[in-house]
């Protein structure tokens, strides 16, 4: 799946004398920090999108390592003459509750290229595009891949809204230079290349009420599923094992539900042998029946 993600310019000016080294790492003859102008971006965060996505916390490092080297162009022209700047480090930062990845560009001074340096100093090139492939999506709601689960993006299923968490990241392209729409939704542009969710492809071979079937079937599984992990929170606190129902429900909703249907069985077990059923009435207890004594309480 390939993603494109709106970012934008930062802080700019001369290189150090540590990004430079790390410039000339990637040059083929040795520049001087007179000849380049270093700026730089704020890539990808691990925050829900407008598209009802997000990148992976966990991706991010790997990512941030294959764009190390990429090309920046200006409107996705993937062509030499397009070509104005090259990323020659990159890192994740965090920064409260959000981690994105921080990355600098460099740009050889002189000719077309002190225009592009001009327009970023004057904060008429600010946003940017960035280009990468992510090997997986994950449902946030069930875990499974998304487009095959049923669930959809943007939709509401027990309070928890779904999204796409992508994951495995296999390559960076590059980062362009872009005119932003002022309208919010053209403001990001992402997609997931030749694959599609199971929904388009329903409407497109007249599937329609398969899916529709699936769905449900879906929902009712959901249903079991959120039935089983409270029969097995509330056979945890019946029997006190000493763990608060939070932490409870934080382990259920790991785990897998071959695993709690184990799981609630042993406790059931257990609960049984700790409070078996014993019922009210003895009954005659051996003693010798007389006329209808049975039928006297």
């Amino acid at each position: 799946m390939q993603v494109q993600k709106e970012t934008e310019v930062q802080s700019s000016g001369m290189p150090t004398a540590v990004q430079l080294a790390a410039i000339n790492a990637q040059a083929k003859a040795e520049l001087t920090g007179e000849q380049v102008y270093v700026f730089s971006l704020r890539l990808c965060d691990d925050q829900v999108d407008r598209d009802h996505e997000r990148f992976d916390t966990a991706a991010l490092p790997q990512l941030a390592k294959l764009f190390i080297g990429k090309t920046g162009i200006v409107d996705h022209k993937w062509s030499s003459d397009a070509q104005v700047a090259r990323i020659f480090a990159a890192e994740v930062v965090k920064e409260e509750n959000v981690s994105f990845i921080k990355a600098w560009a460099y740009i050889r001074r002189g000719g077309r290229a002190d225009e592009v340096i001009a327009d970023i100093e004057a904060g008429i090139k600010k946003e940017v595009s960035v280009g990468c492939a992510m090997g997986f999506a994950m449902c946030s709601i069930c875990g499974g891949e998304y487009g095959n689960c049923g669930h959809q993006k943007g939709e509401y299923y027990d309070g928890q809204l779904c999204c796409a968490v992508l994951k495995e990241p296999m390559d960076a392209y590059e980062f362009s230079f872009v005119a932003v729409p002022a309208q919010r939704n053209a403001g990001v542009l992402k997609g997931f290349g030749n694959q599609r969710c199971l929904k388009e492809l329903a409407e497109e071979f007249g599937a329609q009420a398969e899916y529709r079937q699936l769905c449900k079937m879906s929902q009712l599984g959901l249903q079991y599923r959120k039935e089983l992990e409270n029969g097995v929170v509330r056979l945890c606190l019946a029997l006190d094992l000493g763990a608060e129902k939070d932490v409870l429900q934080n382990v259920v909703e790991k785990a897998a539900a071959e695993d709690l249907m184990k799981l609630k069985g042993a406790l059931e077990e257990k609960f049984n042998q700790q409070m078996p059923v014993v019922t009210q009435l003895g009954g005659c207890g051996g003693w010798d029946e007389e006329i209808e004594s049975g039928f006297l309480i």
